[in-house]
């Protein structure tokens, strides 16, 4: 069954390359990102594990754990793990789940038989502190993963969870927002005492909240 926007993440106890991981037990309090990789040895693979090595320090910024999965067993992961050290500039310095027996990525629909019926295709999904999933994306085998677009979707999502606003297209964090249409004129001049530039009645245009736009 396809996991959709909203559901609570299932959990799941699964072995990894940081030993047992107990998934909700592991996000805690927290936002988190599971995403998973088709094959091990694998060339796109090699370069996006790499890439969120590099990009660790960021997730940590936004409190934020990533948690990678393979179909492939966590004794193959441990001398993938050699390769992307060797190739990518960084050790592998967070979990990478193994899933011989596809029982996580049966959970999360993470195989389409369309696309190849062994492998896992490229799935991400963010998970909220309540362990509600707020993102989904799906990419085909060999497509990389842009993971400073997750980060950008990570602020978006964080920004829009804590204010009552959305971001438009191509917003980036420090950029102005929109006041979300549910709230009244009354109420968004109190909460938005700065005020905002009204383009339509149901598109008002303010500063980021916590970048210095006044919001109560």
């Amino acid at each position: 069954m396809a996991i959709r926007l909203g559901d609570t993440a299932p959990d799941f106890t699964a072995e990894s390359t940081e030993g047992t991981i107990r998934f909700h037990e592991y996000l805690g309090d927290g936002w988190g990102i599971l995403f998973s990789h088709p094959k091990d040895f694998t060339p796109v693979c090699t370069t996006e594990l790499g890439t969120v090595a590099k990009l660790k320090g960021e997730f940590e910024k936004r409190n934020v754990k990533v948690i990678g999965l393979s179909v492939d067993p966590v004794s193959d992961h441990h001398e993938w793990a050699k390769d992307i050290e060797e190739t990518q500039g960084q050790a592998l310095n967070y979990p990478l789940i193994g899933d011989p027996d596809r029982k996580v990525a049966q959970l999360y629909d993470m195989i389409h038989p369309n696309a190849n019926d062994t492998l896992t295709v490229r799935s991400v999904f963010v998970i909220g502190p309540d362990k509600k999933v707020k993102l989904t994306l799906t990419y085909p085998a060999a497509t990389g993963r842009n993971f400073d677009e997750l980060l950008r979707v990570v602020d978006s999502l964080q920004l829009t969870a804590y204010h009552q606003v959305a971001t438009p297209a191509n917003w980036n964090d420090g950029d102005d927002v929109i006041i979300v249409p549910s709230l009244s004129t009354e109420q968004a001049k109190a909460k938005f005492p700065g005020g905002w530039n009204e383009l339509k009645p149901y598109l008002r245009v303010t500063k980021q909240p916590n970048k210095g736009g006044a919001a109560s």
